[in-house]
């Protein structure tokens, strides 16, 4: 069984311009103390065709983490223009939102992001380089994908129950995408 759940994740600042940093508002729950810190990620998809364009935009440690309820900020920069390339700037791509204990990711969020030009002339004709200082972003926060992974959470080096290749749940679930109010423990995320 897991010890940490995603209660929540809304997503601010939405839709926005192309440079403005990614913001998550997540809320978890931990069902007992944890013993080190849990490793949050934002990685942005650069292209579909190679991992190669993946970014990961910040890392953070969340830590010491004790049983109950925790919400916290998490804001990365955005992605590096150069790294993307030109013909995957403008149109779908995916932004992850992953979680790790020891090494090892047990719950990955994905959303669907559209890169497009506000401008009504450059959506009709974008440019041939593209000019991302007019791109507004638009994360489809009301549909996020969630994949549950089994991990050890234990000390000792036992396997994780086996499931079908190593994943909790091969479909994807919808996660909640309202803000979530509570008097819950507030968490600062350390670099």
């Amino acid at each position: 069984m897991a010890k940490v759940h995603i209660i929540n994740v809304a997503v601010l600042d939405n839709p926005s311009a192309f440079f403005n940093p990614f913001q998550f508002e997540i809320t978890f729950e931990c069902v007992e103390d944890l013993q080190e810190d849990l490793e949050w990620r934002i990685i942005y998809v650069g292209s579909a065709e190679s991992e190669e364009h993946d970014q990961v935009l910040d890392t953070v440690y969340v830590g010491p983490v004790p049983e109950g309820r925790h919400m916290f900020v998490f804001q990365a920069d955005a992605p590096d223009p150069t790294k993307i390339p030109v013909g995957d700037v403008v149109g779908v791509t995916v932004l992850l939102l992953t979680c790790s204990y020891r090494n090892q990711e047990f719950i990955r969020v994905g959303y669907y992001i559209n890169n497009d030009y506000v401008d009504p002339e450059l959506r009709e004709s974008p440019p041939a380089l593209p000019q991302f200082d007019k791109l507004q972003r638009n994360i489809l926060a009301s549909n996020p994908r969630v994949t549950r992974f089994m991990i050890n959470w234990d000390d000792v080096q036992s396997k994780p129950e086996e499931s079908k290749n190593g994943v909790e749940s091969m479909s994807d679930e919808p996660c909640s995408s309202n803000h979530f109010q509570s008097n819950s423990n507030g968490l600062e995320p350390r670099q």
